[in-house]
């Protein structure tokens, strides 16, 4: 029993280090950068539009959204995830935005943490997913994850793939053999949408073609120049001065590029990883994404003003999409993906290089 109460601490201890740094800022890459800087949308001067007849809705996992937007899996395990979790959940029901539960291997391993990633009561409508790691699912029976969507009343799985955080993590997983099998086991037996997302690291076109093979539909490329996970984990166990552990702080494919290597693979793509901004969002849409996730943004938001701080965020990125949308003639957004835009820099090298669809006017 005494063994049982030290690793439920461990994990509750283990998600508070992780929400520590955003308290102050995040943890933001170093160096490296989304790329999306390099995705420009030519400025229409005569728009004719009115900014009130934008039609800023769209649809993903057979799912209406009135906004592509989407806060992306973040937290759960703690009393304060608790909190965080309920009221994101009650904004992302005001604002009718896609709203993602943290890791669920908390849950799993421990039946009294479920009450931390329970949000239907309040935010009955909005479209949920919940979260698991890959690696998990090697020793999770299907059946389980099936209880545990039902208890949640979740709309879809979240399936993360975090081998960069897990190697800089010090309990980490060092064994990642057989997750895509597990993942393809999974879509056979399961009755919901999963979504396959990275964790800052981004999504190539060869794990994208290896893992809709198996019958994925729905990727979140969760890309670099964003929050670095390896960053968090490094700064946890206090290695700051580990420089193999420093040389994976801006480990990834920038967001931009891993748009670029996946829109043409998946059925759907998040675009998540340093979407700070409306305009962001709607240069990822532009380069091929379907919604847009955020996550650090949201999250120093609520820490520095609570619920209203998280709202008013949210409704800013909105609103920010919104007049990137006018500013480039758009109404809606199958327009703003099919809008002139011209790619520059080490993305265009990029796309170039990997002998992408190049994209451009």
């Amino acid at each position: 029993m005494a063994e049982e109460i030290t690793r439920n601490e461990s994990v509750e201890q283990r998600k508070k280090d992780h929400l520590k740094p955003f308290r102050q800022g995040g943890v933001n890459a170093r160096d490296a950068s989304t790329w999306l800087e390099h995705v420009h949308l030519l400025h229409d001067a005569l728009p004719e539009i009115s900014k009130d007849e934008i039609d800023t809705s769209a649809e993903f996992c057979g799912r209406r959204f009135s906004s592509p937007l989407f806060i992306t899996g973040m937290t759960g395990g703690t009393k304060e995830a608790q909190t965080i979790n309920r009221q994101l959940a009650q904004v992302a029901q005001e604002l009718d935005l896609g709203f993602g539960l943290g890791s669920g291997r908390a849950m799993l391993d421990h039946e009294e943490l479920t009450e931390t990633y329970m949000v239907r009561d309040v935010a009955p409508d909005i479209f949920l997913a919940w979260n698991l790691g890959g690696v998990q699912l090697l020793h999770t029976e299907v059946t389980k994850i099936s209880k545990a969507m039902d208890e949640l009343k979740a709309d879809a799985l979240c399936v993360h793939l975090n081998p960069a955080q897990e190697l800089v993590q010090p309990e980490g997983d060092r064994d990642f053999r057989g997750v895509l099998d597990a993942i393809s086991r999974l879509v056979k037996g399961f009755d919901w949408p999963i979504i396959v997302k990275e964790t800052g690291a981004g999504i190539s076109k060869k794990v994208a073609g290896m893992l809709v093979d198996v019958g994925v539909e729905w990727l979140d490329v969760a890309g670099c120049g964003g929050t670095s996970w390896p960053g968090v984990e490094l700064l946890r166990s206090g290695k700051e001065d580990d420089p193999n552990a420093q040389a994976l702080w801006d480990w990834g494919i920038p967001t931009a590029a891993a748009i670029a290597e996946t829109r043409k693979q998946a059925k759907g793509i998040i675009a998540s990883g340093g979407i700070r901004t409306g305009l962001d969002a709607a240069r990822a849409l532009a380069l091929g994404a379907d919604m847009a996730g955020v996550a650090s943004p949201v999250l120093q938001a609520w820490f520095s003003a609570g619920k209203k701080g998280a709202h008013d965020y949210l409704s800013g990125l909105k609103d920010g999409l919104v007049n990137s949308m006018l500013l480039a003639g758009c109404k809606d957004i199958p327009q703003l993906q099919d809008a002139p835009r011209v790619v520059t820099g080490p993305l265009l090298l990029w796309i170039q290089q990997r002998n992408l669809e190049q994209t451009g006017v």
